[in-house]
């Protein structure tokens, strides 16, 4: 039995007249570019996530830039990050002409090494940005401790819904930046993304950034980008808004079928479970496995139809392009052994209980040859 790494059509069936009737709408109204669905979809989208203000975005790489443009991020900066996530964390630090500082992650959640990231902050660091990744929170009181009176950027793109001890996520720190890629657990019909902040006067500057730096019609007094979302997407993401939690216990509650058919199977001690820490609302954006002989383990699973990935096989530290900072292989081992290890294996909500079962039957199937 062939099982997919996600299928979408199995989201958008239920929805599929409730979507083309909105798209139908905004298609009539002719209005395109931000507008009242924009408008609302904000709205909407900060009361869902406990903050005063969103602002949509036109990708999640866009949200990470633009609230680092926010900060003043520019020449001479660093940021510190985690060398063990998307590359777009660390590729628009860049992008500013600024210095990303790699930090290793912890081996149980994945996100950032709080007490390597005390010894990291120096005199440069205009920004921390925590990745919560695979869908679990970071540890936000260890961050926010660490980080001092640098500000926080929650690095949200996997994690909407997440909460750490009560909080939403990218309501902890001075903003959050969300990514909505089709495959997150919330996603538009391509590229969006949404900033969220409670502060008045950086709310204001994101919205004039994300046009270009316009305060008033053709005047601007900085330099900003073409960031907007489109009213499409934010239609479509309406639409989804009030079915995503449903969505996420239904991720969570696949991870837990996951739970107990590995502890029943062969691998039991072979195969190492994510683990949910209490407090973190993991949301399962990817379930993810350490295993060994990753790679053998990710052909036999494609000849079977069995869809996987590795997230992520290469840290960022060790990525050409960012050779020229230095580090080498061994100086930030935690990633670098998980690099080696971690499989993505299906987890979205839509999976049936038979599919699960042949998840963990054909990686039996594998360790038993």
């Amino acid at each position: 039995m062939p099982v997919p790494l996600l299928d979408l059509t199995r989201q958008y069936q239920p929805l599929r007249e409730e979507f083309r009737s909105v798209i139908d709408n905004v298609c009539d109204s002719q209005r395109f570019i931000l507008g009242a669905e924009v408008d609302e979809f904000e709205r909407e989208a900060a009361e869902a996530l406990g903050v005063v203000h969103a602002v949509g975005v036109s990708s999640g790489t866009d949200a990470r830039l633009e609230a680092l443009m926010a900060l003043g991020v520019g020449h001479g900066d660093e940021v510190v990050l985690p060398t063990f996530t998307f590359f777009a964390t660390a590729g628009v630090v860049a992008r500013l002409g600024a210095t990303p500082v790699f930090v290793d992650v912890d081996p149980v959640d994945y996100c950032i090494d709080c007490e390597q990231l005390r010894g990291r902050i120096g005199p440069r660091t205009r920004a921390v940005v925590p990745v919560h990744l695979f869908g679990q929170a970071a540890d936000m009181d260890a961050v926010l401790q660490a980080a001092g009176e640098i500000p926080v950027l929650e690095d949200c793109a996997q994690a909407w819904g997440a909460d750490f001890h009560g909080r939403q996520v990218g309501s902890i720190g001075r903003m959050g930046a969300f990514s909505f890629f089709p495959s997150k657990n919330i996603g538009c019909f391509g590229d969006g993304g949404l900033i969220t902040c409670s502060d008045e006067e950086l709310y204001r500057n994101l919205r004039e950034l994300r046009v270009h730096g316009q305060s008033g019609v053709y005047e601007h007094p900085v330099v900003g980008g073409n960031f907007r979302i489109d009213a499409l997407q934010a239609a479509v993401l309406r639409v989804k808004l009030p079915h995503v939690t449903g969505w996420i216990e239904g991720r969570r509650a696949n991870a837990k079928r996951y739970r107990g058919l590995f502890a029943d199977s062969s691998v039991a001690d072979t195969v190492q479970l994510p683990e949910a820490v209490p407090g973190r609302g993991h949301t399962f954006n990817q379930f993810v496995v350490r295993v060994p002989r990753r790679d053998e383990l990710r052909s036999h699973l494609g000849e079977r139809g069995i869809g996987c990935a590795v997230y992520y096989p290469v840290p960022l530290h060790l990525q050409p392009c960012f050779s020229y900072l230095g580090y080498g292989a061994g100086e930030l081992p935690v990633s670098e052994k998980a690099s080696g290890e971690v499989l993505a294996l299906p987890v979205f909500p839509e999976l049936e209980e038979s599919e699960l079962v042949e998840v963990v039957r054909a990686i039996e199937e594998f360790y038993a040859g």
